[in-house]
Order: C-alpha cells, then structure tokens, then sequence
C-alpha cells in the first residue's frame, strides 16, 4: 500500500508537499478490520482520528430503544472521528464498518503536534468540516421540515449531482441501510419508491435507479411533501 498516495487524496491533506506528506504517514497506524467492525462507539474516548484507505464505514446513533439513525458513509480516502481530535473528549457517535477495511489511525497528540509545525493542516480540516456541517444541516432540515417522500426524492437527487447529473445512478447500500440514513423504516422507502414508479418519476431494477422526470422529483424534494 502507497501510503502517501492515499494520504494525498484525503482533503485534510490536500496540497501538502512530499516531506510533510511523509510526516503525516510516519504517525500513521495502519490496521486491517473485518465487516460489521465497531471501530469506535458513542462515548469512547478520542485518542486520535481515522481515515479510510479501503471500505466503506458509517456514522450512526441509536437511540434509547435502539433504533439506529446513520449520519455519514464514508469511502476511500475519507477521514472520520475527528471531532474528538480537537475537544480532546468522547466521540458523539459510533462508526462501524459495513465492509472489510483498511482504516489509518492517527494519535491525537503526534497529530496534534504536526498541525503547530504545519498550520496548512488545520486550514484543510476547517475546510473539510466546515462542508460537514453544511451536510448536517441539510440532514436536519431533512429530517424536521420534510416529509420521507421529499427527503427519498432529495437523497436520490443529491446521488445523481454527485455524479455529475446522470440521469442513472446505482444505491451502494442497502435499502435498510438507505431507510437509517433517511431516518425511515425499510418497508416505508419500498413503499415509497413504488410509489415514485408508478407515478413516472423513477423507475428501478434492483439496485439501479433512472431518473425519469427530474422536475417533478426536485418539485418533491423542494417542497417536502407527500405522493
């Protein structure tokens, strides 16, 4: 594995040049992980903060019944548990890996210690989680102001713009995974993706999804209401 290959592709490190790339990965603890790992829990302790190389993770709570709302998935490349790396406290969710990984871990006070020698390192960070919290708070208008067929029609919308525009798109997860994310059972999204078949807006073959009217489907989205 070319580590500094890797580490030049996750945002927290973008621009560095090879020897400060190279004192990045002098810290770097590599560790191989099984899927359905709990790399962390809500509550542990930050030591340090993660970046993935291969596999995909998500970012989850659960409530006090144990009903599991997923806040992020991250795939290669992407950093993750870096809010405990500057409050120095607990991690405020759990991460688990949805399948085999390669996870990079970095020691809050070597890293800590790199970012007072390089301070290009916490402009990077500032930016990577200033677009984070853009991100949370278009979950949360999501999830309080819209209805499920707005926030299925905005989630579907925001796949397509992620890759350019396409009018066909794969889901990479689930659809009980797919329902945590949107904060909604499975047997409801399948309901509602029917819905939005039969009604001409979509049309799906398992886990392929065709965007048939995109202005009815960015009305729904806008609007957050129902079918």
């Amino acid at each position: 594995m070319n580590l500094q290959r890797i580490l030049s592709m996750v945002p927290f490190f973008d621009g560095l040049p090879e020897n400060q790339l190279a004192q990045v990965e002098g810290i770097a603890v590599i560790r191989e992980v099984p899927k359905g790992t709990v790399v962390f829990s809500e509550g542990d302790e930050g030591e340090g903060f993660y970046v993935l190389a291969s596999g995909r993770i998500k970012i989850f709570k659960l409530s006090p019944d144990g009903k599991e709302q997923i806040l992020h998935i991250f795939g290669p490349g992407e950093p993750f548990g870096e809010v405990a790396l500057f409050s120095g406290k607990h991690f405020p969710a759990g991460s688990q890996t949805l399948e085999a990984a390669r996870i990079l871990f970095f020691p809050r006070e070597a890293f800590l210690s790199l970012i007072k020698a390089n301070p290009e390192l916490a402009l990077n960070m500032l930016a990577v989680l200033s677009v984070r919290l853009r991100i949370f708070t278009r979950m949360v208008e999501n999830l309080s102001l819209k209805e499920v067929p707005g926030r299925v029609a905005a989630h579907i919308l925001y796949l397509s713009d992620r890759l350019g525009g396409t009018s066909s798109l794969e889901l990479d997860i689930t659809k009980s995974q797919l329902a945590a994310l949107l904060g909604t059972i499975p047997e409801t999204l399948s309901r509602i993706l029917g819905r939005m078949s039969s009604r001409g807006l979509i049309s799906i073959d398992g886990a392929s999804i065709r965007i048939l009217d995109r202005e009815e489907l960015e009305f729904l989205a806008a609007s957050g209401g129902k079918l």
